[in-house]
């Protein structure tokens, strides 16, 4: 069984902050796919669904983020699960809007979320890692992640999440490329080959030679 948790803190007026993006994933996910209904359990919102053979649990902490661990320790402790059977989809400001990453074990490099899953399983589950950017000054994170996306990131946005759902089913059977690659296909899919091709460069036909016979030699010539 695996256990996928997103990141991201409860309640409608944080909604569509960067900072939920780990929520976003999940809530597609489960439309996509058929989930169970959402029902609160272990401190969140939690709901079942299948991939082939491997069973799934969704699950979204309403322990707001700084609390995430309590929420993600009840549940594995609970389907008595280690800590390699858990994926965390979550926000990343050192990645560029658009782009997505794995990562298995490390530090949590100061997010919040990530700190406190740190402080009740340890460091070793696996991670999305979801780029929305940075604003450019560490004093300007914390408004900056909760702060709606922007109405240009849209696009991109639900690219991504639909990029997402096309490859969960490869990231649960452990084929990490396989899903970045449903998600680059979304976000910066192949060109259609609509362009007419470019034509061939002329080649220069050679100059004539140059005729350096005398007048009379000309004359003399055209009654040969």
């Amino acid at each position: 069984m695996k256990l996928i948790v997103g990141l991201g803190n409860p309640g409608a007026k944080y909604a569509r902050n960067r900072h939920n993006i780990g929520f976003m994933a999940l809530d597609v996910i489960a439309a996509d796919h058929g989930f169970s209904p959402w029902r609160s359990k272990f401190q969140a919102q939690i709901c079942e669904g299948r991939f082939g053979s491997e069973k799934v649990a969704l699950l979204k902490p309403e322990t707001f983020m700084n609390l995430s661990g309590q929420s993600v320790g009840e549940a594995m402790r609970y389907l008595k699960l280690a800590p390699e059977d858990i994926i965390v989809f979550h926000d990343e400001l050192d990645l560029a809007p658009g782009k997505v990453r794995l990562k298995t074990g490390g530090g949590h490099a100061g997010h919040n979320g990530l700190r406190s899953i740190h402080g009740h399983i340890g460091p070793d589950y696996d991670r999305v890692r979801l780029g929305i950017g940075h604003p450019g000054h560490k004093d300007a994170v914390a408004g900056y992640v909760l702060r709606d996306f922007a109405k240009a990131d849209a696009e991109w946005l639900d690219d991504e999440m639909r990029g997402i759902s096309d490859g969960i089913a490869a990231l649960v059977a452990g084929d990490g490329p396989k899903f970045l690659n449903a998600i680059a296909f979304r976000v910066a899919p192949p060109r259609s080959s609509t362009s007419k091709p470019k034509p061939k460069p002329k080649v220069a036909e050679p100059a004539p030679e140059q005729d350096t016979r005398s007048p009379m030699q000309k004359l003399v010539d055209r009654f040969r």
